[in-house]
């Protein structure tokens, strides 16, 4: 079944603990989940608003308007 999920940042969680720090994934595109990957780095000139889908071979704005 595919499921639409949402993810509103376009870039990682910093966690830091007992002097390591680590990044979480927070745009949902990383291959290493749940760590970051700099995958993140394609959002950066998404529109605030929009919808977009990614694959393999690429970007997709999702048109939102009904």
């Amino acid at each position: 079944m595919a499921r639409l999920v949402k993810h509103d940042r376009n870039g990682p969680y910093k966690i830091e603990k007992g002097g390591e720090t680590i990044w979480i994934c927070g745009c949902g595109l990383s291959a290493n989940k749940p760590f970051c990957d700099s995958t993140h780095k394609k959002t950066r000139d998404e529109e605030p608003d929009s919808v977009y889908m990614y694959d393999a071979q690429g970007r997709v704005k999702i048109p939102t308007e009904y």
